[in-house]
This record gives structure tokens, sequence and C-alpha cells, in this order.
């Protein structure tokens, strides 16, 4: 039996498939690359995709946002993310009625039933139409003055029940958050796909963009069953291949199944990644890139709120955070025996102030 793929050469596969060894040229080929990015944290997500195009700044996510090359709805898990635009309508056929279906029981709780969400409907179109667009506020405001009630959550839910039945989506980009806007304006002319041609697109770009990785990280990912991922990986076909007996990368990726490729190991370069980055999120297993040990420590009380994370040699050793102000960061190690050296994370840490609009002036250790 031939010899699996050591760890460090799975990690070394990662790097290149998130786009993190060699970088990408555009904020929109990192969003179709990675297939979808969790964008609940705006401000983070910026970050997920700068830390992988060389010397870009924020403002060029806002205007890949502008220009609707990307954009951030709920396609997945029920949680934001940031994907390609021509990609939303066909994922939100298949993950909105799953969604809908798992927060039924909340929508009963809040007496949302289907008449007060055509009515609410009704409102929003008449609200958004021609171009428009309207905050969170303010069309909740709309809402109370037609009648439907929004508070206990019942706004933010008719707003999520909206976007998964792709009515709106979030457009224009206003301070550190976004306007809502109607999908069809936005960001028309979707083609309808097949079910199964939409289930192997959505497989083989997640394997691209987070290869090695299995069909169980994949089902997580996506947030659909295990029946339709096993449906996905069947109908991704020959796009994928095997890396080791349980994980695929994309059949183009430059890393196939042989162990004794001359294939470098993960460069030692420090990385500075965002809170969420799909680098340790995008996986049901992150075993690969982060001790269990200290994993709790990316995701403090299991709470669900990411820390931003840094990386050397593909492995995962501790958090960063801003310090005092904008110029100073402070980072964290996980094992006591071996300090960080802010060296190793100084080059990324400083790409990630002028994406920021900042200098850097200082890195210290917690």
């Amino acid at each position: 039996m031939p010899k699996p793929p050591s760890a460090a050469r799975l990690r070394a596969a990662r790097l290149e498939s998130h786009g993190l060894r060699r970088g990408l040229t555009t904020v929109a080929d990192a969003v179709r690359r990675l297939g979808a990015i969790q964008a609940q944290d705006f401000t983070a997500a910026k970050w997920v995709l700068g830390a992988r195009v060389p010397r870009s700044v924020a403002a060029d996510v806002d205007a890949a946002v502008e220009s609707r090359e990307i954009v951030r709805s709920w396609p997945m898990r029920g949680t934001l993310h940031l994907v390609p635009a021509e990609r939303l309508r066909p994922i939100l056929a298949i993950t909105g009625p799953r969604v809908q279906q798992q927060t039924a029981t909340r929508h009963r709780q809040l007496e949302l039933d289907a008449a007060t969400y055509r009515r609410a409907r009704a409102v929003a179109e008449a609200e958004l139409a021609g171009g428009a667009s309207r905050s969170r506020k303010e069309l909740q405001t709309a809402w109370e003055a037609a009648g439907i009630g929004t508070r206990g959550q019942r706004g933010y839910h008719l707003i999520s029940w909206l976007a998964h039945d792709a009515v709106v989506c979030w457009g224009p980009v206003e301070g550190r958050g976004q306007r809502l806007v109607l999908l069809d304006e936005w960001a028309p002319g979707q083609a309808a796909e097949d079910r199964d041609e939409t289930l192997a697109e959505l497989f083989r770009t997640y394997v691209a963009g987070h290869g090695p990785a299995t069909v169980r990280d994949f089902a997580w990912w996506s947030g659909l069953t295990h029946g339709d991922a096993r449906v996905a990986r069947a109908a991704a076909g020959g796009t994928v291949t095997e890396f080791d007996q349980e994980r695929l990368v994309a059949m183009d990726a430059g890393w196939p199944a042989d162990r004794a490729s001359p294939t470098p190991r993960a460069a030692a370069a420090g990385l500075a990644l965002a809170a969420f980055d799909e680098y340790f999120l995008g996986y049901t297993d992150r075993d690969a890139v982060c001790d269990r040990a200290h994993a709790g420590r990316v995701i403090p009380g299991g709470n669900g709120v990411f820390q931003p994370i840094l990386v050397a040699g593909g492995r995962v050793v501790g958090t960063w955070r801003r310090g005092r102000d904008a110029s100073s960061i402070v980072i964290e190690g996980f094992d006591a025996a071996s300090p960080l050296d802010p060296v190793t994370f100084t080059t990324s840490l400083r790409a990630w102030s002028r994406f920021r609009g900042h200098e850097l002036e200082s890195v210290t250790v917690a």
C-alpha cells in the first residue's frame, strides 16, 4: 500500500488551494476560488480576501461588491457569505428550502406565517423597486408602518426569509455594512441549472478552494445533507481526484495522489489571517492544521465567534488582535514552550495594516 501523504504536504496543499502560497489576482478571483466566504463579520471577510490578494486594500472589496461581481447574502448554513454573483441563485435553489425547513419552528414561535411573509414581501418589493436601497432599519420601519411587527427578531427573520427566497440581498456598501436591494435588479440574469449540475459545481469549487478536503467537510461547509454531499461528489466526477484515502483535490490543482511527488512543504513564512478565515473555519475536521488541544483558543467558549489566527508552516499557532490603536498588534501563541517570534508575522501584519489604511508601528507578544 502506498505511503499516505505527510501532514506537512497536506498543509502545503491547503495553502495552495486557498491562494495563500502565491496569491490570487483580484478580489473576485479569490471569491471564485473559495466558492463562498463566511461574511457575518463583513470587516473580517474583507481581510479573508485581502490576505489572498497581494497589495489589495479594503476598498477593492467594496468595489467588487459595487461592481456586482460578488454579492453578500445567506446562501449556506443560514449564515451570511460572499459568493460570485452568478452563483447565488443556483445555490439558493438548493439550500434555501432546507434552511426554511430548519427555521420553521422559530417562525411559528415568532408568529411569522405565509400570509405575513407575503405582506412583508410586497412592502419590500415596493420599497426597493427601481434600483432603490434601504438599510435594515429603514426596511423594518416600512414594515412597522404597514402593520407588520418587527420586534423580537421578527424583522431579521423576515429579511432572511426574503434572502433565502432570492428576493433581496445586500447591495451598496455603507459604512461598515451594506444596504438591502432587490436581487433581480442588483444581479439579474443568473441562469437556471439542473440540481445535480449545481451540486457538482459547488463541490468542485469547494475542493478547488479548500482541498485536500473530505465529503464530510463539504457537507458541513455547505449545510447540505450527507446524502446531497455524496450526490455532489458523484456529480463532480473527474473534476476532482484523490489526495489520500479520504481527501480530495481539484484535478488541475497540481497535487496528484503521488506520494513521491517533489511538491514542496508548506512555507515557513507567517500569515496573520482573519477571524472566520476559511483556512480554519471551512472544515468540520480541523486537526490537520490546528492541534485539537488549542482549537478552543480560536473559538473561546465555543460561542461561534472565531478569533484572527496566526499560521506558520501551515499550522495555526496562535491568535492576534489590535493593540491600543490601529497601528499596534498583539500576538499570542498557543505553546508557551515555543514562544512566537514577532518577526515571523510582521510582513503579513504590515499587509493587514496597509489593507486597512494604516501603517504598522509595533508588534508585541502577549
